[in-house]
């Protein structure tokens, strides 16, 4: 369908402002036009402001929408692309994907405590054992690698030192052989634990305290915020095509019944 002159002008300035363009888009632009000019208002906040590298943004939105608890594939394409674009390389993006593959631990950050918690109630925990030298081996391991440690690890190292083990090696190969500042890193981990789709405070906190220490500035930690509190969109670029589709469907049927009853 022919777009009037304001969705015309709304999508000229989307594109000027994002760069990009998809049928997701032309659907929510032809459905609710204001709508779309609003969400691009929002949006754009945080690209006028350039506390980030333009690379580094595109980094933030590859976390949020590759993040287990959202999966957005079509968002992970396009900021994928996008970052190539702008000069990032393979083992960069490679690098914030693998960092944001360590979520999943959050199932043992939330969940253990609470087994602690449940067996103290119950009778079935003493005392909290003094750890062994493989144990405290390990603290002091992922302290080194890590340059923190943080109380909710005590409960999985405790319990289960193989785990830990395993976790670790598996969380340390980009802070071992990775090519991201460290304070880049710590922006990936704040922007999936921030994400409307995980919300995991304890994490969320902890990661932007180390941000600070490695010298990150509050402006650049409130854009990665800004950044990833527009994923809400996706309910209408999944959705808005979907009820396009449907709605055509609809009018197609209702043309076919009305070409039989005019047979009949």
């Amino acid at each position: 369908m022919a777009l009037t002159d304001r969705q015309q002008q709304i999508k000229d300035e989307f594109i000027a402002v994002r760069g990009t363009w998809s049928t997701a888009w032309e659907r929510i632009l032809e459905l609710d036009a204001e709508f779309l000019a609003a969400y691009l208002e929002w949006a754009a906040v945080p690209l006028r402001k350039h506390h980030l590298e333009p690379k580094v943004r595109e980094f933030i939105f590859i976390a949020a929408d590759a993040a287990a608890t959202h999966l957005y594939e079509p968002g992970i394409r396009q900021h994928v692309r996008a970052a190539l674009d702008l000069g990032a390389s393979t083992a960069e993006v490679m690098e914030v994907l693998e960092l944001t593959s360590t979520l999943g631990i959050h199932a043992c950050n939330i969940g253990v405590p609470l087994l602690i918690e449940v067996l103290t109630e119950e009778g079935k925990r003493d005392a909290k054992a003094p750890l062994s030298a493989r144990q405290e081996e390990l603290k002091e391991e992922f302290t080194a690698s890590r340059g923190y440690w943080h109380e909710f690890w005590d409960g999985m190292l405790e319990l289960d030192p193989e785990l830990f083990a395993a976790y670790l090696d598996f969380s340390a190969v980009p802070w071992r052989t990775g090519v991201l500042a460290p304070k880049v890193k710590e922006f990936v981990y704040i922007a999936f634990d921030a994400s409307a789709t995980h919300l995991y405070v304890p994490g969320l906190k902890l990661h932007m305290r180390n941000a600070v220490r490695l010298g990150a500035a509050a402006a650049e930690i409130l854009e990665v915020l800004e950044i990833v509190s527009v994923i809400g969109i996706h309910a209408a670029t999944v959705g808005a095509p979907i009820l396009a589709a449907e709605v055509r469907a609809r009018e197609l049927r209702s043309l076919d019944a009305g070409r039989a009853q005019d047979v009949v």
